[in-house]
């Protein structure tokens, strides 16, 4: 048989025809099956297989579909995929681009929950041992809301009714939509950096499931934990339930009860101060006079302080007295045995040193005067010869021998030459017995 060459096609033309096909007669499609095979490369990019009983197809979910899924594919799970059908040209299979997916029997939205509660639970953020305690009596209370809900106006409402005097801190942040979960979780952590609050409401009134998303996002939850602040969860009505719940330290079914959870009534602060005053009074006087009992009781069981003085005294006497005729008694004892020594020679006392010292200052005494005396005496035969020198030596013992000494009677200057004088001088002329003062009238010179 032949065949008109015009009519043979090409792989890929073939490939081309049955995707057209494929996409024309499918263009849009629901199918459920269970996920198997799942894959996910480092492109994010995801690959399953989606199968029943009898068949299977290859399922494609890109990058861009994925990163807006609230929950994670899991293998084996049930699920409705709506998507379009092709052709992958490459190796010629068919498979299913996907565009979005339900699971089956259960809310997209409510997989999402359980699979990041589990997460978490895992990890310990809600264990109960992490819970702080609030403060009793907080100095400031911070609030993160919506600046527009009537949850932070009822909030308010309740503060200023219970307790006008804490000062409120708020930070204004989205609670539904698109960045809503960054600003809570952004806000809750500028609270902890600042620390100007003991206590932070976080929630928001009232709404639907996916309005109330927000607090169950992971940064969310994950800033309550984490923070140093206590975290009062307050989250839509009472049957409402979130994930920030379980990390907060209490939860409140309402953003009004939360509002009654932070600060006591003051009404009831008066009174629990009234009650406690008088308490303390109470207990100050059943004190006072437990106390005035156990001394009164202490002072019968201590005898008088004058008559232990008095006794102690007489006891001092009575030992100072011992002490003295002890001191005595061993003085005694004392000087006897040392005079008994002293007898046999065997110590020698203070008496024989200075005895001793006494014999020997009166020798060097008589040793002193002996050579004082002795040097008394040369000195004196040492003058006398000098005395007969001087006298050998002196003028006067000249005079005796007819010699006279001639002075000038003003000045008394001794005439050694005629020409010492002038004739009419008066000069005086001294002689052995006596001095004779004389005129000069005529003087005659030796030629």
């Amino acid at each position: 048989m032949q065949t008109a060459l015009s009519s043979i096609l090409t792989v890929s033309e073939l490939t081309s025809q049955i995707r057209s096909a494929l996409e024309g007669q499918f263009p849009v499609v629901w199918v459920e099956g269970q996920i198997s095979n799942l894959r996910r490369p480092s492109s994010g990019h995801q690959y399953f297989t989606l199968k029943d009983q009898a068949s299977q197809i290859r399922v494609v979910l890109f990058r861009g579909v994925a990163q807006h899924l609230p929950f994670d594919l899991e293998e084996g799970g049930e699920v409705i995929i709506r998507g379009r059908v092709t052709v992958y040209a490459t190796r010629g299979d068919y498979q299913f681009i996907l565009e979005s997916i339900e699971p089956k029997g259960i809310g997209a939205l409510q997989l999402a929950f359980e699979q990041l509660q589990k997460k978490l639970e895992g990890e310990g953020l809600f264990d109960v041992m992490r819970k702080q305690a609030l403060p009793f009596f907080p100095s400031s209370i911070g609030i993160v809301t919506s600046r527009h809900g009537a949850a932070l106006h009822d909030i308010l409402s309740i503060l200023q009714r219970r307790c006008p005097m804490i000062p409120v801190l708020i930070h204004p942040v989205l609670v539904q939509g698109e960045g809503a979960a960054r600003q809570i979780a952004d806000a809750i952590q500028t609270m902890n950096t600042m620390k100007k609050v003991d206590v932070l409401i976080v929630g928001r009134g009232g709404g639907s499931r996916e309005d109330l998303w927000s607090f169950n996002e992971e940064v969310v939850v994950r800033a309550i934990a984490a923070s140093i602040i206590p975290v009062i969860s307050a989250v839509g009505h009472e049957t409402d339930v979130s994930l920030s719940d379980f990390a907060a330290d209490l939860r409140a079914p309402t953003p009004s009860v939360a509002a009654e959870l932070v600060v006591p009534p003051f009404g009831d602060l008066i009174l629990n101060v009234k009650q406690l005053t008088n308490r303390l009074a109470q207990t100050m006087r059943n004190r006072l006079e437990r106390c005035r009992h156990e001394a009164k009781v202490a002072r019968s069981t201590i005898p008088d302080p004058v008559l232990w003085l008095y006794r102690y005294g007489q006891r001092v006497d009575d030992l100072d007295a011992r002490l003295r005729f002890m001191m005595k008694d061993f003085h005694e004892r004392l000087r006897m045995r040392l005079n008994y020594f002293e007898s046999q020679g065997f110590v020698h006392t203070p008496r024989h040193r200075i005895a001793a010292g006494q014999h020997l200052i009166s020798q060097l005494w008589i040793r002193m005067v002996q050579g004082m005396q002795s040097v008394l005496n040369e000195k004196r035969h040492q003058g006398e010869a000098k005395m007969s020198l001087l006298h050998t030596l002196s003028p006067f013992t000249v005079l005796s021998r007819g010699y006279s000494i001639v002075e000038t009677v003003e000045g008394h200057k001794i005439v050694t030459t005629v020409n010492d004088l002038s004739v009419g001088d008066y000069v005086s002329a001294r002689l052995p017995d006596g001095t004779v003062t004389c005129l000069v009238k005529d003087i005659k010179g030796e030629s």
